[in-house]
């Protein structure tokens, strides 16, 4: 049977097939989809981990104890993994283990475009590239024996692309794989100095095995057609390569891509007039293969930024353009990313712009980083996760060492501060700090689509569980100036940022409200009541001061008086409040 997939479906779908018992990830686009879709498999035990790292932990773990075991994370989360990645790669596995890392090209939804394929070279693993999604089906597959044949976790790298969009997959059924069985071995496994000396020699021994490997798998295929032009290529970038130059190339077309087959590279650039590398961001397969002595075109005529389409192939190798529609530029109104109407983080953010004259804002990973925007405009930075803690602390200590009357404030999300956040937190009070932070509890993990986290009381598989309490959290760390607010309170959120600005000492300020996207639960309703008003304009009250457009809410446009479309408006109030003539009114109670 086959069904039209993601890329993202299909991994979970390998998952399966292959025989995984344990799952464990933390969402980040584009790979969240992974999990979310391997969590309907319940022959699988899956699980949102606080963290990457921690995530990668668990599979570890799993593997060890001799069950078939994958991960999955977005790019920059292999950096917060790669303290066990490296010496996972030391030690060896167990049973099988892969880590999918999926790669966002274009920065649709990262702050950054790193490639991953380095951390294949870095910590010297093998790593797969899937080209669409029957192959990130297989891949996963392959790369479960593979980890298993040659001792070593494997890494498969995917792109925005190849998660999200869909091919035909054929279904297989699940293989059945038995748990491998636990050997205590503290040679292998204890990565002391002592023992990884050792282990250091067998991986490099590892690495010339999987060369030999690499040379002969049928991951890395040839395609024999002109050899006028010769195009080595991976990933969705095969995919563009064959749109632009159909049958008037070869293709050699690379799925293991670390190491690379280079006795098989060699035999196929000796056959070809010119070769050109076609690979998305870093010139990480062209490097290698002019290290080898082979000639070779590749980032000298595309770019290394941004993510590749066919028309900048088509472009920059043929020089082919195609003829775009053409429309009044004019007359195309710019739309910038807003808070959705309703969002609990607006009532927050109004509140400490007003004040930001004499503040810095450290920020961090979420929605609400939409917070440095305009008309808001109240967040200064935006690093990482959880860098908005440790980072305002940083600020506050550099104001108050050279007697800067300034103030920081740290503006972190729920799950956010569960991934990274505590300790910097815990730096704070251990250190002495000074520094305000926020934490923003909109009960659930919103940016990346709504996926339980530590507070929200519901795992990954649906289960009802121990639901974090974060002032009870924050307290343990040893804050004792607490407050939580209603952030739709436009008054007492202002009066918890002035106390807390008044204080000489560290405090935490938590606003608790749900997500206005989110379905809400049972207790939800209990909390916090529907949301389900409008607010309307007063038309004889209203003077078009356009004070409140200054909140960014979008379901507010303005002409000769403000108007509301109340199709979007969930009465949240927030523009009642700071209308100074009251020409703003709630209906629908």
């Amino acid at each position: 049977m086959k069904k039209l997939m993601t890329g993202n479906e299909a991994v979970a779908r390998g998952a399966f097939e292959a025989g995984v018992t344990v799952a464990a990830a933390y969402p980040g686009t584009p790979s969240t989809e992974i999990l979310e879709n391997v969590a309907k498999y319940k022959e699988i035990y899956s699980e949102w981990s606080p963290n990457e790292k921690v995530s990668l932990e668990v599979a570890i773990g799993a593997s060890i104890a001799g069950a078939r075991s994958i991960c999955a994370m977005k790019h920059v989360g292999v950096n917060v993994a790669a303290d066990p990645l490296f010496t996972y790669a030391y030690t060896g596995v167990n049973a099988g283990l892969v880590l999918v890392c999926a790669d966002d090209p274009g920065m649709h939804s990262s702050q950054n475009e790193q490639d991953s394929r380095y951390y294949a070279k870095f910590a010297k693993l093998p790593m797969l590239e899937p080209a669409d999604s029957q192959e990130a089906k297989d891949y996963v597959k392959e790369g479960l024996k593979i980890s298993e044949e040659f001792d070593t976790p494997v890494m498969i790298r995917v792109t925005t692309r190849i998660c999200h969009s869909k091919t035909l997959v054929e279904l297989e059924d699940r293989e059945k794989v038995a748990m491998k069985e636990y050997i205590k071995n503290t040679k292998k496994y204890v990565a002391a100095p002592a023992n990884a000396r050792g282990l250091h020699v067998n991986l490099e021994k590892r690495l010339e095995r999987l060369e030999e490997f690499s040379n002969e798998t049928p991951l890395n295929e040839i395609e024999w057609n002109d050899k006028k032009i010769g195009i080595i290529t991976a990933s969705v970038s095969y995919q563009y390569a064959k749109e632009v130059f159909v049958d008037s190339a070869s293709y050699f077309k690379i799925g293991f891509s670390y190491p690379l087959p280079m006795a098989k590279i060699q035999e196929f650039a000796d056959q070809v007039d010119t070769l050109y590398i076609i690979e998305e961001l870093e010139p990480f397969m062209e490097e290698q293969i002019k290290a080898a002595g082979i000639a070779c075109i590749g980032k000298s005529l595309i770019s290394n930024i941004g993510e590749l389409n066919p028309d900048i192939i088509a472009s920059v190798l043929l020089d082919q353009k195609n003829e775009m529609i053409s429309y009044d530029s004019g007359s195309v109104v710019p739309r910038p990313p807003v808070m959705c109407a309703g969002c609990p983080h607006r009532g927050l953010f109004y509140s400490i712009a007003k004040k930001k004259r004499n503040i810095m804002i450290t920020g961090d990973i979420g929605c609400y980083t939409l917070g440095a925007v305009p008309p808001l405009s109240a967040m200064d930075t935006c690093i990482c996760m959880g860098a908005s803690i440790s980072a305002g602390h940083g600020a506050q200590v550099a104001f108050d060492f050279n007697e800067v009357e300034k103030r920081a404030i740290g503006i972190i999300g729920d799950s956010t501060f569960f991934h990274s956040g505590i300790t910097g937190l815990i730096d704070i009070i251990y250190n002495k700090g000074n520094a305000i932070t926020i934490i923003l509890d909109n009960r659930i993990t919103g940016m990346t689509g709504h996926q339980e986290n530590p507070c929200t009381g519901f795992t990954l598989m649906g289960e009802s569980t121990n639901m974090v309490d974060i002032p009870k959290l924050v307290e343990a760390c040893g804050v004792k100036n607490i407050t939580v607010v209603n952030p739709l309170d436009l008054k007492e959120t202002e009066k918890a940022v002035n106390d807390a600005l008044a204080l000489n000492e560290p405090s935490v300020i938590i606003t608790r409200w749900p997500c206005v996207l989110k379905k809400y639960s049972e207790e939800d309703i209990k909390e916090f009541g529907p949301l389900d008003n409008k607010c309307i304009v007063i038309e004889e009250k209203c003077t078009n001061c356009k004070v409140c457009g200054r909140i960014g809410c979008p379901v507010i446009s303005f002409e000769d008086k403000a108007i509301i479309n109340e199709t979007m408006c969930v009465g949240c109030e927030v523009c009642l409040q700071v209308c100074p003539f009251k020409a703003i009114e709630k209906v629908g109670e």
